[in-house]
């Protein structure tokens, strides 16, 4: 069964309480998203870092239930 964007979302701001999350999805099946997540808790982090941070968010989910997640990750200003 395919997640739910707004699933998607409330796991990545339970993570990340700061978080922006702004989630698409990209074939309309509800299987492929593309989400953009902006939060400070990535300042000073690579890029892998702070995506790595977001798919710890989604507890495995990541190529079982949610299947394709394009991802944009940028750090905030505090």
């Amino acid at each position: 069964m395919p997640m739910d964007a707004r699933e998607i979302e409330n796991m990545i701001k339970a993570a990340l309480p700061d978080a922006t999350v702004e989630i698409r999805d990209l074939a309309g099946d509800g299987d492929h998203y593309a989400a953009t997540v902006t939060s400070s808790a990535f300042k000073g982090k690579s890029r892998v870092q702070q995506h790595q941070m977001v798919y710890g968010a989604l507890q495995g989910r990541m190529g079982g239930v949610l299947h394709a997640l394009a991802l944009t990750t940028v750090a905030a200003d505090t």
